[in-house]
């Protein structure tokens, strides 16, 4: 659809929805008189409109940025207008923050770039220091500055324009790897917040060569495919795992870099008030993460408990009168306190915290790769095996899909190798748009174990969290699945059905075993 009717169309719908013009003193009370999917409906009609004109200040800020180039001097657009960069340009005009503008001015670059390599219009790339302030080096605010970077990364390939432009090896001139990702926001299947994690999270390649090339733009088409059942923050964890399966050397780095940069540090503010600041390397966060949610998952939407005393520690712990914050600082002076010879049962009630690692292994008994079980942080192969050495390891046999092999119907519940196994397929709950790891999860037979003679296998089986779990029990909701495809959800009241796609990294694990990159490649 043009860009122009696209926007006319949603204009149509908004007057059609609100039967004509409306005051803006008057847009809180007709709204909250519209009926849920009237209401539904209007927002997302929105949302489209604003995505719809979003792509022309997009498109317009990278060609502000070209048109500003530092070797223009003053004769640049927007030094001539009495800044130092296109995005502080930007940032004036938008009233948006200095984050968003140079989010603005690198998704302009990479379209321009593509548009360039296609036979288009080829404005001159303009390099980050062009595009950013120069100052501070890009750096975000807010939450952008945790999201957005991994420590002690070199993020000076973020940058739209780079060695992948122009023509590869062969002198053959070639798209931009990322030329996918630009198509996908120009044609409103991607929202810019989307594109930008996606190409920030899997970088630039590793090298000119064209199956390099075409192993990158693969896996930035898998993940904009998965992008309409993920989360922004979901999807730049599944960009990072993926660019650390294509490239494991530059994991590794990554991984050693994260390591040397661990700190820990206190100090005391004016009013006598003890202050302290950690920088977790990745196998801490990890420790973190585990036992934070060990303690405090029956407040943050954890499974349900069948013992007794489960149910009355979890009934404690959700009438407790402090905060998440609160409870997280006290379980980490209680674990201080106790140190090694912390009682289990007492700091983190019935379940010890601990970190699953779940690795590819190829026929030859060679990792592929890793990441952590819950919320799929890349692992590279040493601290794998240093792992291995101190806990030992399960192994689980898979297809070609990362799906397990069944164990039948001996059993009403699922075992516990068997929620291993799930957590491995499925890396978290499987309903669309949830980021809740496996821990957090229960097990769900697809096929009711009386009503349909349901089988206790793992092809039957998919991790929900406790919410999403409840409402498909209690709000009319099912879940099916045609042999090994993809699970499917369907709403009550014959809306569409909802694909539950696996996430993109974990379907890059099972794509086969060459030796990266090759073994990710676009599909025939």
């Amino acid at each position: 659809m043009a860009l122009f009717t696209d926007i006319d169309a949603q204009v149509a719908v908004l007057r059609d929805l609100f039967g004509g013009d409306v005051a803006v003193d008057e847009l809180a009370s007709r709204m909250s008189s519209f009926s849920g999917e009237k209401l539904i409906s209007a927002v997302a009609a929105a949302a489209a409109l604003v995505r719809s004109a979003e792509r022309i200040g997009i498109v317009g800020a990278g060609i502000v940025a070209a048109r500003s180039r530092r070797e223009a001097g003053q004769d640049g657009l927007a030094q001539g207008r009495g800044h130092r960069s296109a995005a502080a340009l930007i940032q004036e005009i938008t009233g948006s923050s200095h984050a968003d503008a140079q989010r603005q001015v690198r998704l302009g670059q990479s379209i321009l770039d593509s548009e360039a390599s296609a036979g288009g219009s080829n404005p001159e790339p303009v390099s980050d220091a062009d595009a950013g302030d120069g100052d501070d080096g890009g750096t975000h605010s807010g939450t952008d500055a945790g999201a957005d970077s991994d420590a002690g990364e070199d993020h000076s390939a973020d940058s739209a324009s780079g060695p992948d432009a122009g023509a590869g090896p062969s002198g053959v001139p070639r798209a931009p790897w990322h030329a996918p990702l630009s198509a996908a926001l120009l044609q409103g299947r991607i929202s810019p917040a989307q594109h930008d994690a996606i190409q920030r999270g899997l970088g630039h390649p590793i090298d000119d060569a064209d199956d390099t090339h075409a192993a990158w733009s693969a896996a930035a088409e898998h993940l904009i495919a998965d992008a309409a059942s993920r989360t922004v923050e979901e999807l730049r964890v599944q960009a990072r795992a993926i660019r650390d399966q294509l490239d494991p050397d530059g994991a590794e780095r990554r991984f050693t870099e994260r390591y040397e940069r661990r700190s820990f540090r206190t100090w005391t503010d004016a009013d006598g008030i003890e202050h302290g600041r950690i920088e977790f390397e990745d196998d801490g966060a990890a420790w973190i993460r585990a036992i934070r949610d060990a303690a405090l998952r029956p407040r943050r939407g954890g499974p349900r408990f069948v013992d007794s005393a489960e149910n009355r520690q979890a009934a404690d712990l959700t009438a407790d009168t402090r905060t998440n914050d609160q409870l997280s600082y006290d379980l980490l002076i209680d674990l201080l306190r106790a140190g090694a010879l912390a009682d289990a049962t007492t700091v983190f009630g019935t379940r010890q915290a601990g970190v699953r690692i779940v690795q590819v292994i190829d026929d030859t008994g060679a990792g592929v790769s890793a990441r952590t079980e819950d919320y799929g942080h890349p692992i590279p192969g040493a601290a794998v095996d240093q792992r291995i050495c101190d806990t030992g390891a399960v192994r689980v046999t898979v297809d070609a899909c990362g799906n397990p092999l069944d164990v039948g119907r001996e059993h009403r519940l699922f075992t516990p190798r068997q929620r291993v196994a799930l957590a491995i397929r499925d890396g978290g709950c499987r309903w669309a748009g949830c980021d809740r790891p496996a821990s957090y999860c229960e097990a769900h037979h697809i096929d009711e174990w009386a009503r349909d003679g349901g089988r206790t296998d793992i092809d039957r089986g998919i991790l929900l969290c406790r919410h999403h779990h409840m409402q498909l029990h209690h709000g009319g909701w099912r879940i099916t699945r045609d042999g090994r495809e993809d699970f499917h959800l369907h709403p009550p009241g014959g809306r569409p059905t909802i694909p539950l796609r696996p996430r993109a990294a974990l379907t890059a694990a099972w794509a086969g075993i060459d030796p990266p990159p090759k073994r990710f490649r676009p599909a025939a």
